[in-house]
């Protein structure tokens, strides 16, 4: 697992989070966030905005090239 999946999924299930609830309070949709948290597509700039956001986590942090 990448670091962006792996990190991505570890934040959702900090906050109790499921993929659709994570969809609903993002606008994502749970496609979406299946297929990154499986390594299986890569998010856009746009989107990984749109996730630093809510997370509160800098791009750096979520693609892995910080700790």
């Amino acid at each position: 697992m990448n670091k962006f999946a792996q990190r991505l999924k570890e934040l959702r299930l900090e906050e109790n989070l499921s993929q659709t609830e994570l969809a609903k309070r993002t606008g994502l949709t749970q496609t979406a966030i299946g297929k990154w948290e499986q390594n299986k597509r890569t998010p856009s700039i746009e989107v990984l905005y749109v996730l630093c956001r809510y997370f509160h986590v800098s791009a750096d942090y979520l693609i892995g090239l910080e700790d």
